[in-house]
């Protein structure tokens, strides 16, 4: 696999946007990051990931994961080889995409739910 293989994957995912940060490209759903090619050069991709599952990840699979070095490793980023094989990618990816979705849908609903009932934003004074 390659970086352009990365690509292809997530943005084959519903709702990802592919954006620069830092000059580089990264992959956004729901506004918020989950993937980037930082490391590309290296032959490395970045997954957002909690602490679990990049410890479940390296354990099954060191050969194709491993905790990105310093802080970033310790909260839950690891590096994914990008010779991984295109099941270990698209499985890691939407594994790193997944809670995002979650959470933009949780946050939609809870919206939706407070528009219909008059709550209002009480640090702004307004109604959501």
């Amino acid at each position: 696999m390659t970086a352009a293989d990365f690509r292809r994957i997530a943005l084959s995912l519903k709702g990802v946007e592919e954006y620069s940060h830092a000059r580089l490209p990264a992959f956004r759903v729901a506004g918020r990051k989950f993937a980037s090619l930082a490391s590309q050069a290296r032959g490395y991709g970045n997954l957002m990931l909690t602490l679990e599952r990049q410890a479940a990840f390296v354990e099954e699979a060191p050969e194709s994961f491993l905790p990105i070095p310093g802080g970033w490793g310790k909260v839950g980023h690891p590096y994914i080889r990008l010779a991984a094989s295109e099941d270990v990618l698209t499985g890691a990816l939407r594994t790193a995409w997944r809670p995002r979705i979650d959470r933009n849908a949780k946050t939609s609903r809870k919206k939706q739910v407070a528009e219909r009932s008059g709550v209002t934003d009480k640090k702004r004074g307004k109604r959501l």
